[in-house]
């Protein structure tokens, strides 16, 4: 037997030891966006806690790093010590009110350089695109946070460049409970009531963890069309 042969009879044996996948069966969509998202939004505010275990649980199996703090002035101090770590001085970030919290002066006094979103026209995103570049660490919030897979979902839009959460090496997201879902059925609602209006977002961004390829040989390697390190940071405080 040739090289090749043994590996395509390889391939066919794991083929026939693989169970039957079930047949796919679409959600439905719901007749009223807004009132279905609000429905999950009710739902979600007795249930984030169980919702924010699991997404802890799920985030760290795929290598995301984890942070809780109670209020929003706390958010600086977690993103100063990330950035001390990875020995970076230059970070992006979207605008304070996209992210919910304003870091500027914080990081600015600690020595760092913060380069916020600016105008939302074709100069400013290259200009932001070319901090980005530069900057070890980007600074994003999340719309949503899906608990069973560990996945942030991070809407781009004015103030909120996807630039900020590929380029840099380290990407942190930063979140409150009132964004947590505990299905992929529930983000699925979440979106489609996003769409119900005149204009919907330019992209919608899936987050599982760091970025991640490997070659034909399997050798797994980080950071090669993403982030090499994902941070999320959870603000309990509303």
């Amino acid at each position: 037997m040739t090289p090749r042969d043994a590996f395509l009879a390889r391939i066919g044996a794991e083929v026939r030891r693989a169970r039957p996948a079930g047949p796919a069966t679409p959600a439905p969509r719901p007749a009223r966006p807004a009132e279905a998202a609000e429905a999950i939004r009710r739902q979600m505010a007795e249930r984030w806690p169980a919702a924010v275990r699991r997404f802890e649980e799920e985030f760290g199996r795929v290598a995301g790093v984890f942070h809780r703090v109670r209020r929003r002035e706390e958010v600086a101090g977690v993103i100063l010590g990330i950035a001390r770590a990875q020995g970076t001085r230059d970070l992006v970030a979207w605008s304070a009110d996209a992210i919910g919290v304003a870091l500027e002066a914080e990081l600015a006094a600690a020595g760092l350089g913060l380069t916020v979103a600016g105008p939302d026209d074709a100069e400013g995103r290259r200009r932001h695109r070319e901090a980005a570049a530069r900057a070890g660490v980007g600074v994003t919030g999340a719309d949503i946070v899906l608990a069973e897979t560990g996945t942030l979902v991070l809407v781009s839009g004015a103030g909120r460049p996807r630039a900020t959460s590929l380029l840099p090496p380290t990407h942190v997201a930063v979140f409150d409970p009132s964004q947590v879902v505990e299905s992929l059925e529930q983000v699925g609602v979440l979106l489609e009531a996003l769409h119900a209006g005149a204009s919907g977002p330019a992209s919608i961004t899936f987050v599982t963890g760091p970025s991640r390829t490997a070659d034909i040989e399997l050798t797994l390697t980080r950071g090669v069309h993403g982030p090499r390190e994902v941070h999320a940071v959870l603000v309990e405080e509303p």
